[in-house]
């Protein structure tokens, strides 16, 4: 059976008000899509303003521009999909089986606050779909709570990009908070690899969560699975 997956990406092109350019980072796009793809399931993009995704240029560059991304950015028709997303009100929760948070450090943003992504993570979660999230991806979900008040995070085990990846790629001082503090703080139980940008999937009843980047394709094969059942 094919199933509907909901992936969700950024519209921030800018650390905060600097003139530092960030983005979708989109290889956690196109590594998930990709996997989605070829499990046959049907795929959407939906970003909290709609319209125009901007990509960060880091994710543009070697080694992040692989395989996966130079084909998507040579295809017309996939990038058309990221120039006129459609924003959360146009999306229906009851038709989709999965969400998916793609990152970027633009969401760090515009992700937490955005009442309709809530709504709509919220209502999937609560009809039995999959939530799964890949890096900073995992902002989105920061501030969803369940029909009970509580956090859909509280008691559940997680995990995004670190802290400790963060000093490593030297933008500590420059985002807007700590993400791994704050998904602690809000009761996660947030866990990470042994060493920094390595692969590492989490996956919690139907909370599928991704550490970083290279943690993608590991991510969307988990939610497939859970999707098919396996």
């Amino acid at each position: 059976m094919n199933r509907h997956i909901l992936h969700v990406v950024t519209n921030t092109a800018h650390f905060g008000n600097s003139a530092h350019p960030t983005g979708l980072w989109l290889s956690e796009l196109t590594h998930a899509w990709d996997v989605f793809a070829a499990s046959g399931h049907e795929q959407r993009i939906v970003s909290p303003k709609g319209g125009r995704v901007p990509l960060d240029p880091r994710a543009l560059k070697w080694p992040m521009r692989d395989a996966s991304t130079k084909a998507w950015l040579a295809d017309p028709a996939k990038m058309a999909l990221l120039s006129s997303t459609p924003t959360p009100a146009d999306i229906n929760p009851g038709d989709y089986d999965a969400i998916y948070f793609t990152g970027g450090h633009g969401v760090m943003w515009d992700f937490p606050g955005n009442e309709g992504l809530q709504a709509i993570t919220r209502a999937l979660w609560e009809k039995g779909g999959v939530v799964s999230a890949v890096c900073h991806g995992y902002c989105g979900l920061l501030n969803t709570r369940l029909a009970d008040g509580s956090f859909l995070v509280r008691g559940r085990k997680i995990t995004g990009f670190s802290w400790t990846e963060e000093r490593l790629a030297g933008v500590a001082r420059e985002i807007p908070y700590n993400a791994e503090a704050q998904m602690k703080a809000r009761g996660a139980i947030y866990e990470k690899a042994l060493l920094p940008f390595m692969s590492h999937v989490v996956t919690d009843g139907r909370l599928v969560t991704g550490q970083n980047p290279f943690s993608a394709r590991a991510t969307a094969r988990k939610v497939v699975a859970l999707l098919d059942g396996a």
